[in-house]
Parts: C-alpha cells; structure tokens; sequence
C-alpha cells in the first residue's frame, strides 16, 4: 500500500441549527477546525420521517416560499 496518500482525519466540531455542537471525525479542516451546518439531519424530513419542519440558518426556505407564493404551492 502506497504511504501518504490518506487524508489527515481528526477532530472537529460540528454546529447544527439549534445551536447544538457535536464532536466528529473527518477530514474537513482540520483538527478542533467548526463547521456550521445550514440544514441538518434532526430538522430535515428525509432523516426524521417529515414530522417536524425544515428550518435553516440563512432564511432560504423563507425566501423561496415567498417568492413563489402565488404559484399554487
């Protein structure tokens, strides 16, 4: 097996939208490096079965309902 061709993996924080800050494993940065994320797995209907609502960080969802409001969504 060749050496040195694996990417460093370590440590990071991740920062869902509530707020809540996981400690994880990866190659993202690197070690003790944040990482906020904008749409997560504990609001998002694809991992939760659809029963709570998406919310996000940067008012997206908001901003594409408003914009296409009128269109019968």
């Amino acid at each position: 097996m060749k050496t040195d061709i694996h990417p460093d993996y370590h440590f990071i924080d991740v920062k869902l939208t509530n707020g809540d800050v996981l400690k994880m494993k990866s190659t993202y940065g690197s070690e003790g490096d944040n990482l906020s994320l904008d749409i997560d797995p504990s609001v998002h209907p694809a991992w939760n079965g659809g029963t709570s609502r998406l919310m996000d960080s940067g008012g997206r969802v908001s901003k594409f309902k408003k914009k296409y409001e009128g269109l019968g969504f």
